[in-house]
Parts: C-alpha cells; sequence; structure tokens
C-alpha cells in the first residue's frame, strides 16, 4: 500500500479520539516549497485589515472542510484568546480626583511587572518586580481586588472603569508585510492537485469575500501552480532545441519536422498509461516525457538519415530509400526500443520505499514507448515522403 493508501485508512480510525486532532502526511523524497505545516499543502490569505481577516479566515476554512477535493483543511489562525478592553468612567474618576495616568500606573504595576528596585547581597544582586500574585491575574476578577489611590482614600478599579471581555488572537502570522492567515490540507484519495485549485478558488469566491482578502496558494501548492504554468514552456524549449539541433546537422527545414512528428504519439501513450494506471501527472512524469522525445525521436533519426544518405549521394529515389532504411534500420531500433522499455518496466512495477517517486516515471517511459514504438514504424516513411512531396512543389 502507498503511504497515502495508509492514511486515508487510518483517517476515520484517528477521527474517533475525542479532544484531540491527528493531522498526517506522507513523507516527500523531494521536498518543494519549504513551508512547515500540518499537512502538505498551504494556501494563504492576506489583508492589511486584521479585523477583517479575523472574520473571512474562518469562513473559508468551513468552506474548504465542505470540499470533497480535500482532507485534513485546518488553519494557523489562533483566535481563542481573551481579552479585556477596559473604559475610564471619566465622570466618577474625576469626581474623585482620579486621573487615567492614575489609573494606567495602577495597572501597569499590576500586570506590567515592573522593576521597582534592586537589592544587594554580598553574593548576587536581585531585581524587585512589582506586580499583583499570579493567581489573581488569570481571570477578570482580579480587577475587583485592585484599588487606585485618590484624596479620599482606595477606590476599587470596578467602580471607575467599564469592563468589556472580547475575543482575541494569540498571535498574528505575517507573510510579507501584511497579517496573514494560512490554511493547509491535503487531497482526497483519488484527487489531483489541479482538481483542488480549481475547487478552493471557486469557493474563495462563493463565500463573497471582499476584494481586500487576497488569498494565494504557498509552499508546495505554489511550487505546484509555477511548474504547472512553467511545464509548456519548458516542452516547447526542448522542441525548439531539437529542431535547430537537427536543421543544422541535415541542412534542411523540413526533415527536423518529419522527426519531430513522432513525438505526439510518445506523448499520448505516455498520457494514456498514467490515466490507465491512476497516477498523476506530475513533475516526474513531465521528466519521463522529456526523456522520451530523446528515445523516441532517435527511431526517426535512424531511419531518416540513412534514407537522406541514400538519397544524396546514391541518387536513390525519396519511396526506395526510406523503404530501405525502415528495412534495414528495423532491428537496431527494435533493439534499443526494447532495452529502453525494459529498463523502464522495474521502475513502473516495482514497490517499496520510494516507489512514489520512480514509478510515474517508469509508467510515462513504457507507455509512451510501446505506442510510438508501433505508429514510429508505419507513420515516418509517409510523413517522410510527404515532406518530400511538399519540398519539391514549394521549390
Amino acid at each position: 500500500m502507498t503511504a497515502d493508501a495508509i492514511i486515508a485508512r487510518l483517517r476515520p480510525q484517528l477521527a474517533k479520539a475525542d479532544g484531540i486532532t491527528l493531522f498526517l502526511q506522507s513523507m516527500q523524497d523531494v521536498r518543494i516549497g519549504g513551508r512547515l505545516a500540518r499537512t502538505q499543502y498551504q494556501y494563504t490569505l492576506q489583508d492589511a485589515n486584521l479585523e477583517e481577516l479575523l472574520v473571512w479566515g474562518p469562513k473559508l476554512v468551513d468552506a474548504l472542510r465542505k470540499l470533497p477535493e480535500l482532507k485534513d483543511v485546518n488553519t494557523d489562525q489562533q483566535t481563542a484568546g481573551r481579552q479585556l478592553e477596559i473604559g475610564i468612567d471619566r465622570d466618577s474618576a474625576s469626581k474623585l480626583g482620579i486621573t487615567p495616568v492614575a489609573i494606567d500606573a495602577t495597572l501597569s504595576d499590576a500586570f506590567g511587572q515592573r522593576q521597582v528596585a534592586t537589592t544587594y547581597t554580598q553574593a548576587n544582586p536581585y531585581r524587585v518586580v512589582l506586580e499583583i500574585k499570579p493567581e489573581l491575574s488569570t481571570t477578570p476578577d482580579a480587577l475587583d481586588k485592585i484599588f487606585v489611590g485618590s484624596a479620599g482614600g482606595p477606590v476599587p478599579l470596578s467602580a471607575i472603569t467599564k469592563v468589556k471581555e472580547s475575543a482575541t488572537a494569540l498571535s498574528v502570522n505575517h507573510q510579507g508585510q501584511f497579517p496573514s492567515t494560512t490554511i493547509s490540507f491535503n487531497l482526497a484519495p483519488g484527487k489531483a492537485m489541479s482538481d483542488a485549485v480549481a475547487a478552493i478558488e471557486k469557493a474563495r469566491l462563493a463565500i463573497g469575500a471582499p476584494a481586500t482578502v487576497q488569498g494565494s496558494f504557498s509552499g508546495t501548492a505554489k511550487a505546484f501552480q509555477s511548474s504547472l504554468s512553467s511545464q509548456p514552456f519548458l516542452i516547447l524549449a526542448a522542441l525548439v532545441t531539437v529542431y535547430i539541433v537537427l536543421g543544422v546537422l541535415y541542412e534542411s527545414t523540413i526533415h527536423p519536422i518529419t522527426i519531430l512528428s513522432t513525438l505526439p504519439s510518445a506523448g499520448v501513450g505516455a498520457l494514456l498509461a498514467l490515466l490507465l494506471f491512476k497516477t498523476e501527472f506530475s513533475i516526474i512524469a513531465l521528466v519521463g516525457i522529456l526523456l522520451l522525445i530523446g528515445i523516441v525521436k532517435k527511431n526517426a533519426i535512424m531511419m531518416i538519415d540513412f534514407a537522406i544518405e541514400l538519397e544524396r549521394d546514391e541518387g536513390v529515389p525519396p519511396v526506395d530509400a526510406i523503404y530501405k532504411a525502415a528495412v534495414l534500420r528495423f532491428r537496431p531500433i527494435l533493439m534499443t526500443t526494447m532495452a529502453a522499455l525494459l529498463g523502464g518496466l522495474p521502475l513502473a512495477i516495482g514497490g517499496g520505499a520510494g516507489s512514489e517517486l520512480r514509478t510515474p516515471l517508469g509508467i510515462t517511459i513504457v507507455g509512451g514507448l510501446l505506442l510510438s514504438q508501433i505508429l514510429t514504424l508505419f507513420t515516418t516513411p509517409v510523413i517522410y515522403l510527404a515532406m518530400d512531396r511538399f519540398t519539391k512543389r514549394r521549390a
């Protein structure tokens, strides 16, 4: 069983424990993103207004917990703290001759742990700190036991103030310069990261959060988005590089296209294999497709290079040249393809530690080679002749 399958099996059993919540995530061979969290992926809300962030953060968490694509949704926003807001009754205080400065100094003496003196002994000096007893500072009732000095004698603090108890954040996290709340989550079994990205964006719009509450993926999820946006450009850059090298090699602008025409079948084969075995298209799978670009175009190069040499050096007609090239190059093409395919097969079917990293690579190589090997031997001669006729018509 995979690590994700074991987590899915343990999750409902661990949810039965009262008073504690356990979050599990599978260990990654290659950790991307660098942000530590209770679960594997993170989504961060930012707002310059902290009060607004404290309101909409929990609403988004509740919305995400209802999504079937996500599991173990949690947040680093800690709003279970309590605070006391003390308002001064200035009329009552002025009648007793008590100023706001005196009230502020009294509260500072009680809760501020102010150093008032230093006692020197023969061995060490000791700092004297003024405060109320620690056991009295844990409840709002402590204010009833604090008195403020006045001309007529001590006055209870509760007689000249109004106290309001409210919730507050225990800590305020920041990302950059603004307060932030990070929501972390795991993927549900059978769901890809792309499904979670679409579901989260849809949920954020559905709750009607104001435009000042900005949401973005962070950590591993941000790295996924970055890699997803750059993958088409990476593949395109690889194809352009191959085209330029082949064009210089054959002194032609047409035949490199013939060689590159073998790549779609390899890509389709790799994607079909991933779908068949229910494996997501990860970065490792992308590496497998890049490997296929080199392996598959090698088959076409072996035929086309031989056919071009026959045409240019011996004057053989294109039909006879490509036919002879396909016949004579069939054995080395089959040998090298089978060597690569059988080399990738243990990666695709192997288990054990780290198999989650190796399996997508093996599946893409095996699936791409199987389909491309079948099609390349039939399609490459046809495309070669079509490109040759196109070149002659253009001339």
